[in-house]
């Protein structure tokens, strides 16, 4: 049962997917599940001071989201639109295509950006490099530009187009590290007056993952223990590694956190590219308390929610409690997704 992806599926209606973030953010509900006590408290982000655990070290994800959609033409004319995928260290990118390409297809933008596609992959993925003046561009040469014709990545389920707004909504306010296609959205209900109030109160600790497109992406396995998670680009800094090395408590704000801790914590590799899958028969081991929103169904992100809910590795029990406060949230009306509301679970 908690192998098959169709266990991992929920109705949700269309209304109920946040189009734009609260005003003012930290407005937004948040459902705290407290395990211990099989507990269920309804409240607003605002209030999230008043819950968490004293002494407990907090992680944020420090990645900033680059512009990431380009919309261009092929020289037949027919419009195309691509999304990067995840940075490069190479001069070769991985990205999504919307419209049909082969290799050699060549793709042309605004200020004589040009992409040239190297390498169909079966998952969807296309390798491509991208051309300016016969100059093949890096990743900072490419992001240079995406700054001037790109657009913001909203998720695929905001339909509608991006907004000038959307440059501040949809990046955290201690965005650093360039590099990230999707933002790490737990984060993104801080106002800055609740962020300083935060790190006033909390040892708050900082790790960088570079969040790629594969994260929205639907699991295509029927088994989950099938699927080969997407890979992607992290950091986990001397005094963060320190923390998880240690005995205390921590709160992943954010799946992307909770994955890089588990990633540096089973590994001890600091750096690289993580791909761990957290699911009920793949349990967290370091990370005791975690803030989220709302994920799509079938995607590796509720299995990860599943798995922080799972006494025991290979128990229906926390498969059954996801789908359970998923069910309460959509009979109060939260708001899911990327622009969501928020769960913690203690």
């Amino acid at each position: 049962m908690i192998e098959l992806l169709q266990s991992y599926d929920y109705k949700l209606d269309e209304s109920l997917i946040a189009t734009h973030p609260a005003s003012p953010k930290d407005s937004a509900k948040l459902m705290i599940y407290d395990r211990d006590k099989d507990t269920i408290t309804h409240t607003t982000f605002s209030e999230i001071l008043n819950f968490i655990p004293e002494g407990t070290k907090v992680f944020l994800n420090d990645t900033k989201v680059i512009k990431a959609r380009l919309y261009g033409k092929k020289q037949s004319g027919g419009k195309v639109e691509v999304l990067l995928n995840s940075l490069s260290n190479t001069l070769r990118f991985s990205v999504y295509i919307k419209g049909r390409v082969k290799v050699g297809t060549k793709i042309f933008f605004d200020e004589n950006l040009e992409c040239e596609v190297l390498e169909l992959r079966e998952d969807g993925q296309r390798i491509v490099e991208f051309v300016k003046e016969t100059k093949k561009l890096d990743f900072y040469e490419l992001n240079q530009i995406l700054e001037r014709i790109a657009h913001i990545p909203l998720p695929p389920y905001i339909k509608r187009a991006d907004e000038t707004q959307d440059e501040e909504d949809y990046q955290t306010l201690f965005a650093k590290n360039i590099g990230a296609v999707a933002a790490p959205t737990a984060s993104l209900h801080f106002t800055d007056e609740l962020l300083e109030k935060f790190v006033k109160k909390y040892d708050t600790n900082y790790l960088t993952l570079h969040v790629g497109a594969g994260t929205f992406k639907s699991v295509d396995k029927d088994n989950i223990k099938d699927y080969q998670i997407h890979k992607e680009i992290f950091d986990v800094p001397k005094k963060s590694q320190k923390i998880i090395d240690s005995d205390a408590k921590i709160l992943a704000i954010g799946t992307t956190v909770a994955r890089t801790i588990e990633y540096y914590h089973k590994t001890g590799i600091s750096k690289g590219e993580a791909d761990i899958f957290l699911h009920p028969m793949n349990l967290p081991k370091r990370v005791d308390f975690l803030i989220t929103n709302f994920h799509l169904p079938r995607t590796t992100l509720l299995m990860l929610v599943a798995s922080f809910l799972t006494p025991s590795v290979g128990s229906k029990e926390g498969l059954d409690k996801a789908l359970e406060l998923y069910n309460i949230a959509t009979d109060k009306k939260y708001k899911f997704f990327s622009y969501g509301d928020a769960m913690m679970i203690l």
